[in-house]
């Protein structure tokens, strides 16, 4: 039996984003799974996976309302953001702002989130 290829960037929602959205996700699979021709092996194994992703989704409150997945090589640079969103820091590229651990913050903020496996790459949701 050969074995398949398959190339996750051809996938309309796919693990290379740095932010994902759990509403966009449910839509996609629908999207999939409503096709009346034979899936390519791209979509099917973006189908496979979203289904995978979903399960580990549906746990968590609000998954079906649309919560954001932040990928974990992007949640330090979430983590800023949503410090100065909610004015927790000064917006100012001044003291004490940019003498702020990101990497520390952003793990501590991590215990609120959940992490869940997409296609082999972490995301956090909450």
């Amino acid at each position: 039996m050969e074995a398949r290829t398959t190339n996750p960037t051809l996938w309309q929602i796919n693990p290379y984003q740095d932010r994902l959205d759990s509403e966009e996700i449910i839509a996609r699979i629908n999207e999939l799974e409503s096709q009346d021709d034979l899936y390519s092996d791209d979509e099917y194994d973006e189908l496979r996976a979203l289904l995978d992703l979903a399960e580990q989704g549906e746990t968590l409150d609000d998954w079906e309302y649309g919560l954001q997945l932040i990928r974990d090589t992007d949640f330090e640079d979430y983590a800023q953001e949503l410090a100065e969103d909610i004015g927790a820091i000064p917006e100012t590229t001044s003291w004490p702002g940019r003498c702020i651990d990101w990497e520390q913050a952003a793990r501590e903020l991590q215990m609120d989130y959940t992490p869940l496996e997409f296609a082999g790459v972490t995301y956090w949701a909450r």
